[in-house]
This record gives C-alpha cells, sequence and structure tokens, in this order.
C-alpha cells in the first residue's frame, strides 16, 4: 500500500472521513493542504527532502477567501503537481458530473481515477486506492462509467483546452497562433486554429466564439 499520501480538501470533514479511509487501508504518512498552494509546497519539499509522496488526492473545487492563492482549484494543482512529479499517482475526489471535465481530467492531466463525492463514496475511494496502488488506470465511479465510453463521443483534447482558454482570455486569432507557437504547441497556423474553433463551434452548437466560451465554461472545460 502507499506509504505517503496527500489530501488536497478545504472543507475538514470530509478530509477527517478521507484520513480514516486511509488509515483502514494501513497507510503509514497521511498529510492534508486546505489550499492548492499549500498543497504542491508540500509537494516540493517533499521531493527535496527524497521522500516524495506516493499519491495525491484532490478535490476540484476550492472556496476562495481572504487569501491570495497562485492555485486556485484541483485541475491547476494536478497540472502543477505533475510538471515537479511526473510519476505521482493522483485520484479526484469531487461532486462534479459534467462529463466532459472529467474526461478532460483524464485525457489531458493523465489523472489516474475519478471518484464522485456522495453518501457511499468512501467504500468506492478505498477500492480506487487499492487498483491505482496495483497500477490499474482510467478508474472511475460506477454511475459515472459511461463518460469514457462511446465512440462517438467527441474527445476534447488538451490542444482544444488551450484553445478554449486562449479564446476566454479574450485573445484573437493571430494572438492565439503568438502563444501557441510560442509555448511549442502546434498546429499553431491561423488556419488550423480557425478550422479547429469552427469544428468546437459545431460540436457544442455555439453560434460565436463567445457562445462556446459560454458553453464550455458551462461544461467546465475552462
Amino acid at each position: 500500500m502507499f506509504n505517503k499520501v496527500l489530501i488536497a480538501e478545504d472543507l475538514d470533514s470530509i478530509s477527517v472521513a478521507v484520513i480514516q479511509a486511509l488509515e483502514m487501508l494501513s497507510v503509514v504518512e497521511i498529510h492534508h493542504a486546505k489550499y492548492c498552494d499549500d498543497a504542491y509546497l508540500k509537494i516540493k519539499k517533499a521531493l527535496l527532502d527524497k521522500v516524495p509522496y506516493n499519491l495525491l488526492i484532490s478535490d476540484l473545487s476550492f472556496k476562495t477567501d481572504h487569501r491570495e492563492n497562485k492555485l486556485t482549484s484541483g485541475e491547476e494543482l494536478i497540472e502543477a503537481v505533475k510538471k515537479v512529479q511526473p510519476d505521482i499517482k493522483t485520484i479526484v475526489f469531487s461532486i462534479e458530473d459534467k462529463s466532459f471535465r472529467i474526461k478532460s481530467l483524464f485525457n489531458t492531466l493523465g489523472i489516474n481515477a475519478y471518484v464522485s463525492k456522495g453518501r457511499n463514496s468512501l467504500p468506492e475511494l478505498q477500492t480506487a486506492i487499492q487498483r491505482v496502488y496495483e497500477n490499474e488506470d482510467k478508474i472511475i465511479s460506477n454511475e459515472l462509467s459511461h463518460t469514457l465510453r462511446g465512440k462517438s463521443i467527441f474527445e476534447i483534447e488538451a490542444y482544444d483546452i488551450s484553445l478554449l482558454k486562449l479564446l476566454s482570455k479574450g485573445y484573437i486569432l493571430d494572438e492565439i497562433a503568438k502563444e501557441l507557437k510560442e509555448a511549442g504547441i502546434s498546429p499553431n497556423g491561423s488556419s488550423s486554429i480557425e478550422k479547429r474553433i469552427n469544428k468546437l463551434k459545431v460540436y457544442f452548437k455555439a453560434s460565436n466564439n463567445v457562445h462556446l466560451i459560454a458553453i464550455t465554461k458551462d461544461l467546465g472545460l475552462v
């Protein structure tokens, strides 16, 4: 079993329940952070001390308060952590049920498991932890298993997320092309970008770019 686990969760009641679930699995060392920035710093310090975490369990949503944070969501935390520790196992434990957002977590961030919070979710979380430890991948709550099925479902790629995020910031076509080129993301030609945006608009039935961003924000993609 994992010997060092970090929980990123801002609600104490849920953190206590997850800690108890981990203790029942005989996890030796369990740490907790209420803020994504704190969780990230704990990950980095553990790496510097050469006693890295084996598993990160994170919520997606964190309530804002008086404190200013650089990382404000579970997605941002996982993305940042993967850059400094690519091999860390990750489980998302959240109430989110939007299929596009969940697919993006697997396809873009490479999470190992997604467990939906609910009345009986702790046994399911324990099972997911055990299966991730045994190197199983793409584990998802039973009631959401349809999310990863279906060849007809449009596959949202990391490239699409990058485009949507830049569009949401108000960037025009030439600015998007410049940003993608500087980031080493391809294709980064204006024509290719325009075609991809049009394809996204057709799929999401968006009348224009503003409508597209509104829809994808509602779906949790940006």
